[in-house]
């Protein structure tokens, strides 16, 4: 007798990708059913490029000439299903903005990321010249507090030759060795679209839901 863990995981066409609602805080996003996986990063690590180049969109999600003004948590649709969703979280620790603002920013973030039950896991964005920044960590430690599984682009690989990519990758593997049960690490170019294949079986992994073994 088969079960869904035999079953294989369906493969999502990330192009469908669709913009479905902003949200300021935590209580006006969508109702929290299904599955959703969520994007995270500083404001200048390249996520909103990430997932165009994920989606195959130019403009999906919004990328800014001011890093960190983009201060809500967007939500988009794949294929078409309101119950599978990408979420773009706010950039944070890079914007020219006033403390305050960064305090509250954090806040709904962590309101984000402790109490949103659908989501399945985070992609956590760090440019692979300047991994593991004091915010990288307190992102990891969110996660680490609820067991979440959370999924590491080094972004902007192609500003790196091959050998001192690979050896950024492996340093970030060692230092993350305590949190190897929940977290994996992988290089990503959204320039020239490498790994954008990795993450997107990660993602349809973390997508998946009962009904998808009834189908």
């Amino acid at each position: 007798m088969s079960t869904p863990h035999d079953s294989p995981v369906p493969r999502l066409n990330y192009p469908t990708a669709r913009f479905m609602i902003s949200a300021p805080t935590l209580a006006l996003c969508p109702d929290d059913t299904g599955a959703e996986v969520a994007f995270a990063g500083r404001s200048n690590a390249g996520k909103s490029s990430a997932i165009n180049a994920l989606t195959q969109q130019n403009a999906l999600a919004r990328t800014s000439r001011t890093p960190g003004r983009t201060q809500l948590i967007n939500f988009f649709t794949v294929m078409n299903d309101e119950s599978r969703r990408l979420v773009d979280l706010p950039g944070y620790g890079y914007a020219k903005v006033p403390e305050a603002v960064k305090i509250e920013w954090q806040k709904h973030l962590s309101d984000y990321l402790r109490g949103r039950f659908s989501l399945r896991g985070l992609v956590l964005l760090m440019d692979v010249r300047h991994p593991l920044t004091e915010f990288d960590q307190m992102m990891l430690d969110y996660a680490d507090q609820r067991g979440m599984p959370v999924h590491i682009l080094l972004t902007k690989a192609d500003k790196l030759k091959k050998g001192p990519a690979s050896a950024a990758l492996q340093k970030v593997r060692s230092r993350l060795k305590e949190w190897e049960d929940l977290v994996s690490v992988q290089l990503f170019s959204s320039l020239k679209r490498d790994g954008v294949v990795t993450l997107s079986q990660k993602l349809d992994q973390w997508l998946h839901t009962p009904e998808d073994a009834n189908q």
